[in-house]
């Protein structure tokens, strides 16, 4: 126990060192939007360096939930273009929510498990079954926090190789979405313009179409 308290406290130093850090202010749309034809220009110049740089920051934004993370994937679409910048997300994206999804598990996950065994049994026998199609649900729908669900997800039985491909593939079309937005950063004044609420509208739907095969299996159980 003790050793996982001082995990916690090293966690939440490297939380708070980064988000008051002087890095954290450049994850804003305004910056972006003011120096993008510099940090263009970067990357084209230092382009391994660039991808590297991009790549751990992007890591670090989705592993400990600092804000702007959708800054960064602008920022990705803009000087890498969509493929390369949707590979590079997605992977780091992946590694992120994996570090994230492994400190919860150990710090609060077996806790849980151990203490709540029984009361959790009926849960635990859902997300078995069906775990893959509620964090695909989670991942297509964009106004879910994703960290949050990376902790949630430690939380309870399911696979890591269940949540380590939900989420590569569930953050995919989101991810699009955002680095084409990027790739026109001239075209767009604000982040909020990016997901309207037709768009919003159509990966809602998206994602519940995961959950018809969950639907139609308790309608048949019961008849």
């Amino acid at each position: 126990m003790f050793k996982k308290l001082i995990i916690l406290i090293l966690i939440a130093i490297i939380v708070i060192v980064l988000r008051n850090s002087e890095y954290s202010d450049l994850a804003t749309f305004s910056y972006l939007k003011a120096n993008a034809d510099g940090l263009k220009a970067y990357v084209h110049q230092h382009y391994v360096t660039s991808i590297l740089l991009y790549s751990a920051g992007y890591f670090l934004y989705t592993a400990f939930a600092l804000p702007g993370a959708i800054i960064i994937s602008l920022f990705g679409g803009y000087v890498f273009g969509v493929a390369v910048s949707l590979v590079l997300s997605v992977a780091a994206a992946t590694a992120g929510a994996s570090t994230a999804f492994f400190i919860s598990r150990y710090l609060l996950g077996s806790y849980i498990h151990d203490r709540y065994s029984r009361q959790l049994s009926l849960f635990n026998t859902e997300i078995s079954k069906n775990g893959h199609l509620y964090l695909l649900t989670l991942r297509f729908i964009p106004v879910f926090p994703f960290f949050l669900i990376n902790i949630l997800a430690g939380l309870t039985n399911i696979p890591f190789r269940t949540f380590l491909w939900t989420t590569a593939f569930g953050i995919i079309p989101g991810g699009f979405v955002i680095m084409f937005a990027g790739s026109r950063l001239g075209q767009i004044n604000s982040p909020e313009e990016i997901f309207s609420p037709k768009m919003l509208l159509v990966f809602i739907l998206f994602g519940i179409m995961m959950l018809i095969p969950v639907i139609y299996n308790k309608i048949k159980a019961k008849q």
